[in-house]
């Protein structure tokens, strides 16, 4: 879908399409174009009326890009990400945004499902004096929406770490350490996407473009400190899920050692029983107990008892068991 919106004569409104004629810097017209999940007919307006290089274009409408920012003759071409997390598929994902910044436009690309997008895009049809700001505006705008929508995910990507730290020590099971690899994919797939997406907006807060105003420069500062310190928060989820997966392993190397100790103090304490079961089991003349025959059994039984008592007070003196 194509919606471009432009403001001259004072006013925002929508248009079906973009007349060369304001792209030139001293139109006085701001035109914003969103293509959100364009048809290949909508998308050779980024070739044949905006005229961006090639090979931006094919960045573009590439399927996936990471955060960057690359400079051209007449525009800023710059990728950013929008992360969801999806419940019902327990996963976390990113989707990349792509813009194209002149001195009078603003081309936004994506997949139609970005609600950063939606919220500016909405405001615009409200409000009029958001694209009479310029082009630059509605960008920060849409990043700074961008941005905030960061919080919640973040939120449920901790809500998911503590869930898993309290099964791992309180009720571990073996299906854990799926859930953990889950989240170690996640937090990677986080870090690689607000790592070089802090860089990109810090070039745009340190005003090295003449096409960012100083007062937007300090919003996209504002913008940077809010991104970096979500970055510093996804390093600490990858330590903490580090150490959630090294717990795990030492809980289980722990309870496999206790299962292992039970079994040694059983086959220990078998191993002379058997001896002499097997000795007065043989086919041969043995010394008899007292009592006659028919207490024979019960002697044997009454020895095995007390080397197993034995035994037993012997591992519990030496903390064995």
């Amino acid at each position: 879908m194509l919606t471009t919106f432009v403001y001259r004569d004072g006013r925002t409104e929508r248009v079906a399409a973009v007349d060369p004629a304001w792209l030139a810097p001293s139109s006085g017209v701001y035109v914003w174009v969103d293509l959100a999940n364009a048809t290949p007919e909508e998308s050779r307006i980024l070739t044949d009326v905006f005229h961006f290089h090639a090979l931006a274009v094919e960045d573009a409408l590439s399927a996936l890009q990471y955060p960057k920012l690359e400079t051209y003759d007449s525009f800023l071409y710059l990728v950013l990400h929008g992360i969801d997390f999806k419940k019902s598929k327990h996963g976390f994902t990113t989707h990349d945004l792509d813009f194209f910044l002149g001195r009078t436009y603003l081309v936004s690309v994506h997949d139609g499902n970005r609600r950063s997008i939606a919220h500016v895009r909405d405001h615009c049809d409200r409000n009029g004096h958001l694209l009479a700001r310029g082009p630059v505006a509605v960008l920060h705008q849409i990043v700074d929406s961008l941005v905030d929508h960061y919080n919640p995910e973040i939120d449920a990507l901790e809500e998911r770490l503590d869930h898993v730290e309290t099964e791992v020590f309180s009720s571990p099971h073996p299906t854990v350490v799926r859930k953990i690899l889950g989240l170690k994919r996640d937090i990677a797939a986080l870090r690689r996407v607000t790592l070089p997406q802090r860089d990109a907006l810090g070039r745009l807060a340190r005003r090295e473009f003449e096409m960012i105003p100083q007062e937007y420069a300090y919003g996209f500062r504002d913008v940077y400190d809010h991104l970096v310190r979500i970055t510093d928060e996804a390093l600490i989820f990858q330590d903490r899920v580090t150490g959630i997966l090294e717990a795990h392993f030492s809980n289980v190397s722990n309870r496999l050692n206790q299962v292992m100790k039970v079994l040694t103090v059983i086959a220990t304490i078998f191993m002379p029983l058997t001896v002499l079961t097997g000795a007065f089991g043989m086919n041969v003349e043995l010394p008899a107990f007292p009592g006659g025959p028919a207490m024979q059994f019960w002697w044997i039984v009454g020895i095995m008892v007390v080397v197993s008592l034995i035994m037993l007070w012997l591992f519990r003196r030496r903390k064995w068991m």
